[in-house]
């Protein structure tokens, strides 16, 4: 596997930042030991920050945020089910957040808007072997919904509004993580129960 990290310093002294910074589900912090994400920088010069707590610029005006912010948002996905989830992302960028989850979950679903961003998932997706990890390239905000439903629904990108069509992919009990707001964000955490 291509995404194993080299550098078991580096990989610990970054587990104990997390949980310094609120990360504290075990399998997170393992997930986030194991996958490297260097391998999801292109540019050769910013490699160095793979180990550090800032965010990554990457192509198409995209970044891969800060690796306490990811750790964060999957923690607060809270899956249940573990390894037996099935998670949608939106939003999928360098595909660091999609392979982390794809460590978690029986199946991920990512969807980027980016036809250049979603090409280079696909070459990670086969490098790091994640057979339980498939990307489309289109609307996120209209999620996936013949892979549905979902236990878990993780949204990078922040809407004016929570999308109902999402909400509709969920499963009862299943958990959706958005940023919502246009000029100030607040994020939501949304469980759904029934209708």
């Amino acid at each position: 596997m291509a995404g194993l990290i080299a550098d078991p310093f580096r990989a610990a002294r970054l587990v104990l930042h997390l949980r310094q910074e609120g990360v504290t589900d075990d399998g997170v912090l393992r997930a986030m030991e194991t996958i490297d994400r260097a391998a999801f920088i292109d540019d050769p010069e910013l490699t160095n920050l793979a180990f550090e707590n800032a965010m990554v610029p990457i192509p198409c005006g995209q970044i891969i945020p800060r690796p306490v912010t990811t750790g964060q948002l999957i923690q607060a996905l809270d899956l249940e089910k573990g390894n037996e989830s099935r998670v949608l992302l939106i939003g999928a960028g360098s595909g660091y957040t999609a392979a982390l989850l794809a460590q978690l979950a029986a199946d991920v679903f990512a969807v980027e808007r980016f036809n250049t961003l979603t090409g280079a998932i696909r070459r990670r997706i086969l490098d790091l072997e994640l057979s339980n990890l498939a990307v489309r390239c289109g609307d996120g905000l209209l999620g996936w919904p013949e892979r549905g439903p979902f236990d878990g629904i993780l949204v990078t990108a922040a809407p004016v509004a929570v999308p109902n069509t999402l909400l509709g992919q969920l499963t009862d009990g299943g958990c959706m993580v958005i940023p919502v707001g246009d000029a100030a964000q607040e994020l939501l955490k949304i469980t759904r129960h029934g209708d």
